[in-house]
């Protein structure tokens, strides 16, 4: 079975190919399909509204199976004017990967060294136009964990955050505590388990 994964963001790309193709899911690239370049405003009111607009502007410029994700980011003791939610790199997505790490180090820093943030994230399949399934749960959010004000050295790109990501129980950077894709290992199995029920029920 192959999927196309709305997103350009080719980290993305590559932890959900970890994740799935061990179900026999293929996931196909937007390049890999000649995807048009689509200006699509991200501007829902949750993760998963934001998921659905890009499945469906993606569905209907290509007419195949895909799905999109999308993420939205909660740190605890911000004020809720302050939180990022889904604007993680601000309004319009503004922030490169290094402005990112530059603004997030500095409100760890302006919050006592660390804080303590989860990821609510959200996923809309699109397989016909009778046939759409979303979701956004609980097995698919990220563990608690720190945002520090000190980076790590190492970066993966797309995803800056996981340079000041720290887990709280170890104490450790998630670039030295655990596998390649730090927290992101984490809701493996919620994003399995979605497909699961939605595609392979037989």
């Amino acid at each position: 079975m192959k999927l196309i994964y709305g997103t350009t963001n080719k980290s993305k790309i590559l932890f959900m190919k970890r994740r799935v193709e061990p179900l026999g899911i293929k996931i196909l690239s937007l390049a890999d399909v000649n995807a048009p370049k689509l200006d699509i405003q991200e501007n829902g009111s949750s993760p998963l509204e934001n998921a659905r607009k890009k499945a469906l502007a993606y569905y209907s410029a290509l007419k195949m199976p895909l799905f999109s994700a999308d993420s939205g980011l909660y740190i605890d003791g911000l004020d809720d004017e302050r939180q990022p939610g889904i604007n993680v790199r601000g309004q319009g997505d503004w922030m490169s990967d290094d402005d990112a790490i530059a603004h997030y180090s500095a409100l760890a820093n302006e919050m006592g060294g660390s804080m303590t943030a989860r990821y609510q994230n959200a996923i809309c399949l699109v397989v016909s136009p009778t046939e759409v399934y979303e979701y956004m749960g609980e097995d698919i959010a990220s563990d608690p964990f720190l945002l520090v004000s000190k980076p790590h050295e190492n970066r993966r790109e797309g995803f800056p955050l996981d340079s000041l990501s720290v887990d709280i129980k170890s104490g450790k950077y998630y670039y030295d505590a655990v596998d390649d894709f730090g927290k992101y290992s984490l809701i493996s199995d919620g994003f399995a388990a979605f497909f699961k029920r939605t595609l392979l029920r037989d």
